[in-house]
């Protein structure tokens, strides 16, 4: 009898044991996040700390993230003694360009890969996956000499024209499109809708948390794009914000370190990718077949 006692007690011992357990692993992860997360902080701590010094401080106390004294000079003088409003202006002219470029010749190209049926579609997917594989500096020097050969050379057109359409997006459209029912379109041909018709007002609607997702990515990439200015222009009145900061890293702007300045400047180039980050990454983890028929 004094077993049968024993064998109800032992069972709420064995959860507790496991309440525990359980509970020291999650807290253990949540610690481990936690410093993970604290070590890809500390550089934009660093960044924006350094960026609210004095030069003096800065030189001194370069990996101390509180300015002493606290102070927007380094932000004054990036205005009043850098070219960083032309360099602001020329991204923002080619980045919009660009985004809109890049998510209507990719998702053209996404739902004519996905859809439509002719003579070496397969070959040509095989080629867009492989263009995905290849570094983007083994194109630089056939970059410069087709922009040269084409007259775009040194020009906005060279700025944005090679940058229109790219592999990856092309890829993300085409395997969202296939993913949507055929029905939806059959229904529209039968309608009397052309493929274009279809495409762009039955189609395309349905794919926008894919054609957000291209946005964003087509966004950050152009924004954040520099290897592509090297080879496509060399006036300073064209320089984009990668190419204008890269100048005042070199040391364009005469000796010292000019912490507060560069790393401002910085801060500032990185402002509209977080933003356009933050209120768009919820549709990162969206449904693929969010948008299609539920039937």
């Amino acid at each position: 009898m004094a077993v049968l006692t024993d064998r109800p007690a032992a069972a709420p011992a064995r959860r507790d044991e496991r309440a525990v357990r359980t509970l020291v692993t999650r807290f253990l992860g949540y610690a481990t996040l936690v410093f993970f997360g604290l070590v890809f902080l500390y550089p934009f701590v660093i960044q924006i700390g350094n960026a609210l010094k004095s030069e003096p401080d800065a030189a001194a106390n370069p990996l101390s993230p509180f300015p002493d004294p606290l102070t927007l000079d380094g932000f004054e003088r990036i205005f009043a003694g850098t070219n960083f409003p032309l360099w602001l202006g020329n991204s923002l002219l080619v980045t919009v360009l660009v985004t809109i470029g890049r998510v209507f010749f990719d998702s053209l190209a996404g739902y004519a890969l996905a859809r439509l049926r002719f003579r070496g579609r397969g070959g040509l997917f095989a080629a867009v996956i492989a263009v995905i594989a290849v570094p983007g500096v083994v194109l630089l020097i056939p970059k410069f000499l087709v922009l040269n050969q084409l007259g775009i050379y040194n020009s906005y057109a060279g700025l944005v024209v090679p940058l229109l359409a790219d592999a990856a997006g092309v890829f993300i459209m085409k395997q969202f499109f296939e993913s949507i029912p055929v029905s939806v379109e059959e229904a529209a041909r039968i309608d009397g809708a052309s493929i274009f018709r279809t495409f762009w007002s039955v189609v395309l609607p349905m794919a926008k948390p894919a054609l957000i997702t291209l946005t964003i990515l087509s966004f950050q990439g152009s924004w954040n794009e520099f290897p592509h200015s090297l080879v496509s222009v060399q006036d300073p009145n064209l320089f984009t914000l990668p190419r204008g900061l890269a100048d005042l890293v070199s040391g364009s702007l005469g000796s010292g370190t000019q912490y507060p300045l560069k790393l401002g400047a910085a801060l500032l180039a990185t402002i509209p990718v977080a933003i356009i980050f933050v209120v768009f990454q919820r549709y990162f983890v969206r449904d693929a077949n969010d948008g299609s028929d539920k039937g």
